[in-house]
């Protein structure tokens, strides 16, 4: 097994172990709250804008466009796949250098996709939310992330 393959498989098994066990690597100083405002708080971060974000929410205004060329992408990749097959149910036997191209394609599709739906879902993305009162792009965060602020749950609303 090559060494990249095996430490993407320990750092898999580490993430999965310290998520179910609920180990934590950021600090445990909580923001402190009233018993009684506690179920309807939530907790917002600011988002702290970096290349990525600014990358992924140039391709979300893009979002129409680029879902449009993946699907004409996936209509010629399904044409080539059944070209394919039909140029080897035309001679009545399995030629394996017909599906060289169809199979190549089919790897640069999915990791076309991959690679850009991973820019423009960013974690921010699924994240963030608009607060009543404040400007600045927030995100969601956990009581004892660095620089939370408690905020009544009904000012909290969807960021897109």
């Amino acid at each position: 097994m090559k060494p990249t393959m095996l430490y993407a498989i320990i750092m898999l098994v580490s993430i999965i172990l310290m998520t179910s066990f609920g180990f934590s690597l950021s600090p445990d100083t909580a923001v402190s709250v009233s018993d009684i405002a506690a179920p309807n708080t939530l907790y917002v971060c600011s988002a702290a804008s970096s290349m990525w974000d600014g990358l992924a929410n140039a391709m979300i205004q893009l979002k129409k466009p680029v879902f449009i060329g993946f699907l004409f992408a996936l209509m010629l990749l399904v044409f080539t796949w059944l070209w394919a097959l039909y140029q080897n149910l035309l001679k009545d036997k399995f030629i394996r250098d017909a599906f060289k191209t169809p199979w190549a394609l089919t790897k640069l599709y999915f990791w076309g996709l991959v690679f850009v739906l991973m820019l423009m879902m960013t974690p921010n993305y699924f994240r963030s939310v608009r607060v009543n009162g404040m400007r600045s792009p927030q995100i969601l965060c956990e009581y004892n992330s660095p620089g939370a602020r408690a905020v009544p749950a009904e000012s909290v609303h969807s960021g897109h």
